[in-house]
């Protein structure tokens, strides 16, 4: 059964097997730790698919095993795929009592079995997680300052926009920094957001990312050789590395109906920071929307390859990054 993530919490009580997917992984949290966790079982039981999948018994005993201190289990398994359709299929069948099922996990193709599964069967709920645009970061934002009775222009809420790479989890972290800041100071200028809000990008990364988009090979190994990015780090470049081939993405859209590449930057939304233009004037010439389409589709495939293997990150991240620059 198909449901809007905003009319999830009316319809928790009919189900007790659900299935969130999509990329925006900010909301999704969210939605966790704000609907669903609050008004499910308490005995929560964390997993990934890939730690399930290699010891199934075990984890058949988990869900059938009673505790005399346990009413009900919450086990929630996070990055699922079409693989762990049969078990699910399984537990749903025993109908088991004690048990609530809360799989996460990324875009799922309309072809995908899983999300086919959960959309037609009556007894489960599924949740699509769509991307934030800058009018659902915006009111985020607004309602955070106007609950905290902090007075910002429109034009540096975009600014902190901006610097939070359009990511909701990013975005937070950097709400929360500036109303520390604010309570202390009781003043905020434009100056104080640029050297406070830098999460999303720190300097290495970001000028890694922009010099790799166009092309320019000397800047790279620079960085690079000057750098040791942890795994989290690279998690971040990643995140990073989309967002800006995203914006690039949707710019090159806008040209293609408008015919003018300065306009189209104009018109971006949020505004796209004075030091950025120059950048994205060269991408845009480097970089045809179908090598950018490419870069996307790879960059997703590269974040799981990560994620399975964080010891190689670097590798990984390097040997992409060299790659699209030499090609």
């Amino acid at each position: 059964m198909i449901i809007k993530f905003y009319d999830l919490k009316k319809n928790i009580n009919k189900n007790k097997y659900f299935l969130l997917y999509g990329s925006n992984k900010g909301l999704i949290q969210e939605t966790l730790e704000n609907t669903l966790k609050p008004n499910l079982s308490k005995n929560i039981y964390l997993y990934d698919e890939i730690e399930i999948l290699k010891n199934i018994d075990n984890f058949r005993e988990t869900i059938i095993s009673k505790s005399f201190f346990e009413d009900k289990k919450l086990i929630i398994i996070n990055r699922v795929t079409d693989k762990i359709i049969f078990l699910i299929e399984e537990i749903i069948e025993k109908k088991i009592e004690d048990i609530e099922i809360v799989l996460t996990t990324d875009i799922l193709e309309k072809k995908s079995k899983l999300r086919n599964f959960f959309e037609k069967n009556k007894n489960t709920i599924i949740v699509a997680f769509y991307e934030d645009n800058f009018q659902t970061l915006n009111l985020l934002a607004q309602n955070f300052f106007n609950k905290n009775n902090i007075k910002l222009s429109q034009q540096n809420i975009n600014l902190i926009i901006e610097r939070s790479s359009n990511d909701r989890i990013y975005l937070k972290n950097e709400l929360e920094k500036i109303k520390n800041y604010y309570n202390k100071r009781k003043n905020i200028s434009t100056e104080d957001i640029i050297k406070l809000t830098n999460l999303a990008e720190n300097f290495d990364i970001a000028e890694l990312i922009d010099n790799c988009l166009i092309k320019n090979k000397k800047k790279i190994q620079n960085i690079i050789n000057e750098n040791n990015f942890s795994s989290e780090d690279n998690i971040l470049l990643l995140r990073t590395f989309l967002n800006k081939l995203k914006r690039l993405h949707k710019i090159k859209l806008n040209i293609e109906t408008n015919k003018n590449a300065e306009e189209a930057i104009s018109a971006y939304k949020p505004p796209i920071f004075w030091k950025d233009k120059e950048f994205i004037r060269q991408q845009i010439k480097t970089l045809s929307k179908k090598k950018i389409q490419e870069m996307i589709v790879d960059l997703n495939k590269l974040e799981i390859l990560i994620k399975r293997n964080p010891q190689i990150s670097n590798y990984l991240i390097n040997d992409f990054i060299l790659e699209n620059t030499n090609h």
